[in-house]
């Protein structure tokens, strides 16, 4: 075996291995039964220590916490004497090395593949105001601020799926998917702390003892420590009040492991804060030096009122290197909490209201309905190209399929959780995954349609294909930096997915195909690409429509914006513009089912947009309705007598309402367009710089196009043919971002065989080279429109609720975006030449360099040389 293949035999196992490990186990294990046999040491005593653990679970202690409480109490080594086996770094206290060993054992209990609130529901807790304004300004920027926050910490990368909203007027409800407060209640601490960090002088000559008073400004504080045995310690300093600086002057802090094991948190200034921080360290040394006493000056670090640090100068020298260290015993959970809080600081205390069980948000024959959806759509991609392509077929589907496991690993590896509108994102991935295989394929055909052997065909293939996929997949990837970098939540989350996906897909075309492809070769296996061919020696003058073309597309984009901005008021759902919140006691053997609801606001459209679902306190099972509805005038009472018409054996009684925020902040919308807008620019200049100008202004007014005519389409047949919600929802954002990157790199493919046609056939005008190159790319720009289309019309047709409207509006964008790359794209480049080809070379800013080239050049050379 050659070589080339071996190594890309082996990086494939190592990707696709690594990525299953990070995928197993898939399922959840009960924290309770899951622990029952864990222990790898001392077997008998470790029964008859949880048989003494258990006597302590109660409805307010979970078997979690009574392990921790009985080991305590006992004074029980658990990583010694039970899990030795445990993966840790040195501990020396043992109550916290105990915290940290079962919170290890309880992320080890569960599975790697997260679910979404959708699919298997969660938990929530509220987050109140500890201090009240008696402003109602202030208190609505609090609240605003408290989600921002709290959306940073527990959704740093954006694809962790939660709901962050203010409800009422001095809380926040934050839902979590899988979590169990019941076994790890302690899970919510660490996002209601403030993080207000502060940095102190501490007093230089008195020292706390009996009988010493504070001197005046100075308050008494302790560091708590360990000493080498793990045993506690303290120091009393006396610290001045009022702080020299606050944690404003740090730019971002990191967990990072200390010296003597254990780990720290190393806090990187602003570039004026490490100002700030260089002369109170200059003062402090140049007391020292005054004083003759080098070291005795100390400054504190004080986070929350706890003091952490307290420490003096190296050798008496100032610290002007802008960075500082919060020392103390931390294990390194604590170290990235309190990492991760200090780099999302508030000003103001929260503190934990009610904390419950939410149900998941998916009636469960709609969820079913929706998964079964997204298998036949990948079916159905499935067996399309295996049809079509057949062993070719197979390796391709192969390749993909490795590829959304590698997908699948790198997001679980980064805390991705997976909603069901992420599992038609998925689908309709597959359908677009195999567009680089398809144009792999269809350059290997018209290499053997030269007189090539297979061999020959299959390396021609790839490069030629190759400049292709590298500019089509560097633009989406271009987007996708550029929502990462300035999107926020879902919109931060699909740019990583995105940028995960595009590296996975080239993994699988350029690595996992070819080596399998060449094995097919080597082994004589493979005879031909495909029995079949579409559209092969197509001739037809695209160009020549391209003024009806595109004017009745941008009459449809027209009205499609006059029709989005007429019914602007109902177009947008409860995610963007919040609503109220309904909560509902009920006879508990006749609960209405979410799917029974749902057909009631289906059946009455008066009575708006409704998003039902459960909830249950902790400790209790009984469950209560919640329903949220929209925020028109009397709609409460209005949605309270339908459902208790309804369902009468119900006997539902409305226990409150509360008004909640928008799911989908104005900040995350905003976020969204201007990220949009940012790319169009970095597309527009990449392709300029890539190809030429006027490529990147085509590409630049087809997205546009696409876009438009997606979201005016999708609300004209929403609004007036009861075709989908015509209605805005959250994953409606990432459906609209697909179709951003859908569009961007049909045009490319489109736009890359021009620029190459203008190479090869200099005797061509313009015109011919555009029609031709469009002609030569049709093939491949209808098997993959066909190929996403199957994927996109099984979860059309088979699915429920919001992947319906996700797949509609994806399958417009498909269509679109088809069409632009024929009638807008092209024509937009065409028109800015004013349909002169020499108009395209004279600006040519670089010009890409093809492998085959290399030969045809060479051979000229000789052919000059001989005549000489």
């Amino acid at each position: 075996m050659k070589s080339s293949i071996i190594w890309k035999l082996i990086l494939s196992v190592v990707i696709v291995g690594w990525a299953v490990l990070n995928l197993l186990p898939m399922e959840d294990k009960d924290f309770d039964e899951f622990i029952l046999t864990r222990a790898t040491a001392n077997q008998a005593d470790y029964q008859a220590f949880l048989e003494r653990a258990e006597e302590r679970v109660n409805d307010t202690t979970p078997l979690f916490l009574a392990i921790k409480e009985q080991a305590k109490a006992e004074k029980v080594d658990l990583y010694h004497k039970f899990y030795p086996d445990v993966d840790l770094v040195l501990v020396k206290n043992q109550d916290k090395r105990n915290d940290v060993i079962m919170n290890v054992l309880y992320e080890e209990s569960r599975g790697k593949l997260r679910k979404g609130l959708d699919l298997a529901g969660g938990v929530a807790f509220t987050l109140k105001l500890k201090d009240q304004p008696e402003n109602d300004q202030v208190a609505s920027a609090q609240l605003k601020e408290a989600v921002r926050i709290m959306e940073s910490r527990v959704n740093g990368l954006g694809v962790a799926e939660p709901i962050i909203r203010p409800v009422g007027n001095n809380q926040i409800e934050v839902q979590l998917p899988g979590l169990d407060l019941e076994k790890n209640p302690e899970a919510a601490d660490a996002l209601k702390k403030p993080a207000h960090l502060e940095f102190r002088l501490v007093h230089r000559d008195i020292v706390p003892g009996p009988g010493v008073q504070a001197p005046l400004g100075f308050e008494e504080m302790v560091i708590e420590d360990t000493d080498r045995e793990g045993n506690p310690i303290e120091e009393h300093y006396f610290v001045k009040i009022i702080p020299e600086a606050t944690g404003e002057i740090v730019d971002r802090a990191f967990p990072i492991q200390g010296q003597y094991g254990g780990y720290e948190i190393l806090l990187n200034m602003t570039s004026d804060g490490g100002d700030v921080f260089a002369d109170m360290t200059r003062k402090i040394a140049a007391e020292d030096k005054a004083r003759n006493a080098l070291g005795s000056g100390k400054m504190a670090i004080v986070l929350d009122g706890k003091l952490y640090s307290a420490l003096g100068l190296n050798n008496g020298q100032p610290i002007t290197g802008g960075s500082a260290r919060i020392t103390g015993t931390f294990t390194q959970l604590e170290a990235q909490e309190l990492a991760n809080v200090l780099n999302n600081p508030l000003k103001f205390e929260l503190e934990v209201g009610e904390k419950y069980v939410v149900s998941p948000t998916l009636a469960a024959d709609a969820r079913d309905s929706s998964i079964e959806a997204a298998l036949l759509g990948a079916g159905a991609v499935v067996v399309f190209m295996i049809l079509y392509y057949l062993l070719a077929g197979i390796v391709s589907v192969a390749s993909v399929g490795l590829s959304v496991i590698v997908v699948l690993g790198v997001l679980m590896s980064v805390g991705g959780t997976l909603t069901l509108p992420g599992v038609a994102a998925l689908v309709l991935t597959i359908g677009m995954a195999v567009d680089a295989n398809i144009l792999i394929f269809e350059r290997m055909r018209e290499e053997l349609s030269a007189g090539k052997n297979m061999k020959n065909a299959l390396a021609g293939g790839y490069a030629k294909a190759f400049s292709t996929i590298i500019d089509a997949n560097i633009t989406t990837l271009l987007t996708a930096a550029i929502l990462i970098w300035l999107g926020a939540g879902p919109v931060k989350g699909f740019g990583v997915t995105l940028a995960i996906g595009i590296g996975a897909s080239m993994f699988g075309a350029l690595v996992v195909s070819r080596f399998m492809l060449e094995i097919l070769v080597s082994l004589n296996l493979l005879k031909s690409v495909s029995p079949f061919s579409l559209l092969e020696k197509a001739k037809f003058t695209f160009l020549a429509y391209r003024r009806p073309a595109f004017i009745c597309s941008w009459l449809i984009v027209l009205a499609g914006v006059v029709v989005i901005w007429t019914h602007r008021e109902h177009i947008l759902g409860i995610d963007f513009r919040g609503g109220v919140e309904v909560t509902m006691d009920f006879e508990q053997a006749s609960k209405p089912g979410l799917t029974e609801i749902e057909q009631l606001a289906d059946a009455n459209p008066d009575l708006g947009e409704i998003q039902p679902g459960y909830l249950s306190m902790l400790g209790s099972d009984k469950e209560r309705l919640k329903l949220q509805v929209d925020l028109e005038e009397g709609r409460v009472d209005q949605v309270v007598a339908a459902m208790q018409k309804a369902f009468p054996d119900a006997q539902l009684v409305k226990v409150s309402e509360s008004a909640v925020g928008a799911t989908v902040s104005d900040e995350i919308t905003f976020n969204a367009i201007l990220s949009i807008l940012v790319s169009l620019a970095g597309i527009l200049l990449y392709v300029a710089l890539r190809f030429e100008l006027g490529y990147g202004v085509g590409a630049v007014v087809s997205t546009v196009h696409d876009v438009l005519m997606s979201i005016g389409i999708f609300v004209i047949v929403g609004q007036f043919f009861g075709i989908g919600s015509g209605q805005f929802t959250a994953p409606m954002v990432a459906a609209i971002l697909m179709i951003v990157g859908y569009s961007i790199n049909d045009t490319i493919v489109v736009f890359d065989r021009i620029r190459e046609e203008l190479d090869l056939r200099p005797d061509m005008t313009l015109f011919d080279v555009c029609n031709y190159a469009i002609n030569r790319t049709l093939s491949r720009t209808l098997l993959t429109s066909v190929t996403t289309l199957l994927a996109a019309l099984a979860l059309y047709i088979f699915g429920a609720g919001v992947v319906t409207d996700f797949a509609l509006i994806f399958i417009i964008g498909i269509i679109t975006g088809t069409f632009s790359s024929i009638f807008i794209a092209s024509p937009v480049f065409y028109w800015w030449h004013k349909g002169n080809r020499k108009h395209v070379t004279e600006r040519h800013l670089t010009r890409p360099t093809y492998e085959w080239e290399t030969t045809t050049r060479r051979a000229r050379d000789a052919e000059s040389e001989a005549k000489s």
